[in-house]
């Protein structure tokens, strides 16, 4: 089974960074987010991935181009007309394919565009901006056990601030501090697609979280599934610097592998 990747959007809201890479590709710990995403997934035996990439896609080809750099230690032997030897390969066992879907291509036109690499399979699919230590193979079960065209991965977000408590005619009857119980549930991604999807998505103006998710929904195609464990979206400066700190702490919730 493939893992489809969102991975080209441009990521204003951490424009510190996304300037000049796309946002998957922005660091945690000296490896992109992206990185941690696909170990998640291999750690689950997800190892073929298909990434739907677009703003600035030549710096994820380029990164994926030169893993053997950025992981191993290699010795260039310039007597020898610059050969390059690899020492201590530690290239994950991937397969990675990554299709350049387009500028503006919105959300459900990048996944449209993968059609031909999945071959007519069920697929894996999340956004490449948010980690988490949900169990894949338990996401899989749960998907193949309902037989529906797709599942979708919720979390509950909790509530930013406390909380003011009213009886039916606005009388404030407590002031309390935040609770996850005060929050909703949202699409977190992590999602699992039967090939039937593609007849939902038109093209490249499609967004896949309005008309074809939506369409999916009133067919009774579309189940959520909760997760209560960890997620967390690299959304600003302020999420990366706190995925950051988990990971320099040994802290991090979603490194399972």
């Amino acid at each position: 089974m493939k893992c489809v990747l969102l991975a080209g959007g441009f990521g204003t809201r951490i424009s510190e960074e996304s300037y000049l890479k796309p946002k998957p590709m922005v660091e945690i710990g000296g490896k992109p987010i992206l990185w941690h995403i696909m170990k998640l997934y291999s750690h689950y035996d997800i190892t073929e991935f298909v990434i739907c990439a677009g703003y600035k896609q030549h710096v994820i080809k380029e990164w994926f181009a030169d893993y053997y750099l950025h992981n191993s230690d290699v010795t260039f032997d310039y007597s020898k007309g610059g050969e390059m030897t690899v020492h201590n390969n530690l290239a994950e066992p991937w397969r990675v394919t990554i299709v350049d879907t387009g500028l503006h291509t919105m959300t459900g036109g990048r996944v449209k565009r993968i059609k031909d690499y999945v071959e007519g399979e069920t697929f894996l699919l999340t956004y490449g901006d948010g980690v988490s230590n949900i169990n894949i193979q338990d996401l899989i079960r749960f998907h193949q056990d309902h037989g529906k065209v797709a599942t979708m991965s919720t979390f509950n977000v909790g509530q930013q601030f406390g909380v003011v408590d009213t009886d039916e005619e606005g009388m404030v009857t407590a002031f309390r501090e935040k609770s996850n119980l005060d929050g909703g549930l949202i699409n977190v991604g992590y999602m699992v697609m039967e090939p039937e999807v593609f007849d939902y998505i038109e093209g490249d103006e499609t967004v896949l979280e309005k008309t074809p998710l939506e369409r999916l929904s009133a067919n009774r195609e579309l189940v959520a599934r909760k997760h209560s464990g960890f997620w967390q979206c690299m959304d600003t400066q302020r999420d990366r610097m706190k995925l950051e700190e988990m990971w320099s702490k040994g802290e991090a919730p979603w490194k399972v592998w």
